[in-house]
């Protein structure tokens, strides 16, 4: 079959991706922010589906039933494994979503049309993809259906696969909920495979020869708690295709760091080194990974700067891993901000706040590129001092003194000493990094697994507080105060906010004593739907980004009060409380900096007080 998918850029297959779906009734969503909002489970958006979740959930979503984007993600559980042919910490999902609308024959049918199609698709070959459906268990139906609506589609029989709940079914580790066989697209990267009995297949797919490229969803059944399965009354279609992968196979190449979507990352390196990609393979693609990735994570709209805590600390560890391996192949000047000069370039359309953001990404790149070439060569020779008392293992303090005196990550040390041979005592630098109140490497990890936002009603009750605090704020300081950042556990409340000095202690009686009045008001908190111009005009708290205006999407706006008790509105996908009384009573706990220009706030509500 002649295909025209070697001549499709990586842009080209994104923007066919929405069309496709536009055409057919889907409302084209903005990526969310990489940055979760209120979920103290995880560090960045690291998924598609992630941002949806409320709505998979059963809240009705503002757009409608039909949705699709191009959802910005990082990873970072696999960073060490960066520099071989496959591994990235920024990748973009391309997922649709059928929120109790159609279901699996819609979404097989138009995965395949996609797919396929050589006018408006991607023009993958047929030939080389084979599919994989949920085989059953137990009181849970092999997924015949599935695979006959492949057929249809024009899948051979002998190209679908059925395999079992590992593989082919979603769920969640929870007692009850939603959950659903899916259905997963390989395609054979090298062309040289053709027909697989199922034993091959599995064998082909183990060892890599086979790449899975997409996979649909289908939410279908709720768990009863008992172990029982019901169907659902309003069944979803969650759906999600890694962009990257899909390049690569659009464009014929062994893996992803030979497609557009890094080649000119790659080249501006070879221009700033005066080495060739192919001298320094694994040096290159750590580069151009680490740096694609920062410059999202910075530029952003709620974009985080280096730091050494949380976000801010793996936005540090990616910088200083690139720069030292630009060392490593000879760059002996300032060089990374050139490199996110060309990921803004290209991917500037696509994501707006790249370009919006661009000058905040360049300062402090150059701040913490600065920072760290000026104790860099200090602290390899402090680290050659360590190596000279024991050439076989480095403490934990002396891991810590490398990153509090010398800006190591703890990473960079266990790397550097890896290559010496010798060990780092990891679990005491964690004693040691937890002693001086930090966020441990330890504590790190279990962010990056990721979960759902918390739904509790202490997490509700919280929520909520939030949006009075924010509309306070605002209210004694000036709209030009914004939200830098939220953080909610079911104890307490975390908010961020430009501000260049301690708020006073009768500027925090004031919050206080404002927030508990709303609070004995009892107000209704209810939400509406809204277009962006209907929400500015109701004075709604809110990034309204050029997109929102761009695609003319409406959003969902909570109120606290209505008519001339009305307190607050602001954009949010919530969930929260349905009346104030329930927040009991609210308490500032601390008040200090976070960073330069940027205070935060930690409170409680404690119904008991109520």
């Amino acid at each position: 079959m002649a295909t025209t998918s070697q001549a499709l850029s990586a842009h080209e297959i994104r923007r066919r991706f929405l069309n496709f779906f536009q055409e057919r009734g889907h409302v084209i969503i903005p990526s969310a922010s990489l940055l979760p909002e209120n979920d103290p489970t995880l560090l960045f958006t690291n998924s598609g589906m992630y941002p949806l979740v409320p709505y998979l959930m059963g809240e009705a979503h503002p757009s409608g039933t039909r949705l699709a984007d191009s959802q910005k993600c990082v990873r970072t559980i696999d960073i060490d494994e960066v520099g071989d042919n496959r591994h990235l910490t920024f990748f973009e999902m391309l997922g649709f979503w059928s929120l109790g609308d159609y279901f699996k024959r819609d979404t097989i049918l138009w995965t395949y049309e996609l797919m396929t199609n050589t006018e408006y698709g991607f023009g993958l070959d047929p030939q080389r993809m084979y599919v994989t459906c949920f085989e059953g268990e137990g009181n849970i139906p092999k997924d015949e259906e599935a695979a006959a609506i492949w057929k249809e589609a024009g899948m051979p029989e002998n190209r679908i696969y059925f395999l079992g709940r590992k593989d082919n079914f979603w769920d969640l580790p929870t007692k009850t909920g939603p959950c659903g066989p899916d259905t997963e697209i390989f395609y054979d990267w090298r062309g040289t495979l053709g027909e697989l009995t199922h034993e091959e297949f599995v064998a082909a797919n183990d060892a890599g020869d086979v790449v899975e490229i997409g996979n649909d969803v289908f939410m279908q059944f709720n768990k009863d708690g008992k172990g029982g399965y019901d169907n659902l009354p309003k069944q979803n279609v969650d759906v999600g295709w890694g962009l990257e992968r899909v390049t690569q196979m659009v464009q014929g190449v062994t893996n992803v760091f030979d497609t557009d979507l890094f080649t000119p990352i790659l080249n501006k390196i070879e221009e700033v080194s005066s080495k060739k990609y192919a001298e320094a393979e694994r040096a290159f693609r750590i580069i151009a990974d680490h740096m694609r990735t920062a410059t999202f994570i910075i530029g952003d709209d709620r974009g985080v700067e280096p730091s050494n805590v949380d976000q801010g600390y793996i936005v540090r560890r990616l910088i200083r891993r690139a720069v030292r391996e630009g060392k490593r192949i000879g760059i002996d000047r300032a060089f990374i901000g050139d490199i996110a000069e060309v990921v803004v370039r290209d991917y500037g359309e696509a994501y707006p706040e790249l370009q919006r953001n661009r000058e905040r990404v360049m300062k402090a790149l150059a701040a913490e590129e600065s920072k760290f070439q000026s104790t860099l060569h200090h602290g390899l020779k402090e680290f050659e001092k360590i190596l000279e008392k024991d050439a076989q293992s480095i403490s934990g303090h002396d891991a810590f003194l490398l990153f509090q005196s010398y800006g190591f990550p703890l990473e960079m040390t266990v790397e550097l000493a890896k290559e010496r041979g010798a060990n780092v005592d990891e679990m005491s630098f964690d004693a040691e990094f937890e002693k001086h109140q930090q966020t441990s490497r330890a504590g790190a990890a279990k962010k990056f697994k990721g979960g759902l936002a918390d739904h509790s009603l202490e997490s509700r009750r919280l929520h909520t507080a939030t949006h009075l605090l924010h509309k306070v704020l605002k209210t004694m300081f000036g709209e030009q105060l914004e939200q830098k950042g939220s953080n909610i556990t079911p104890q307490r409340l975390r908010f961020d906010f430009n501000f260049d000095r301690a708020l006073t202690e009768e500027e925090r009686k004031h919050i206080e004593d404002t927030i508990n009045d709303v609070i004995k008001r009892d107000l209704p908190v209810f939400w509406k739907e809204m277009t962006t111009q209907e929400a500015k005009a109701a004075q709604a708290i809110g990034y309204f980004e050029d997109e929102y205006a761009k695609l003319g999407n409406k959003v969902k706006v909570y109120f606290v009060g209505e008519g001339a008790d009305n307190f607050s509105a602001e954009i949010c996908g919530g969930p929260h409380v349905e009346h104030t009384g329930e927040l009991g009573s609210f308490k500032i706990t601390s008040e200090k900096s976070s960073s330069a220009g940027i205070r935060r706030i930690k409170a409680e509500v404690s119904a008991n007080n109520s």
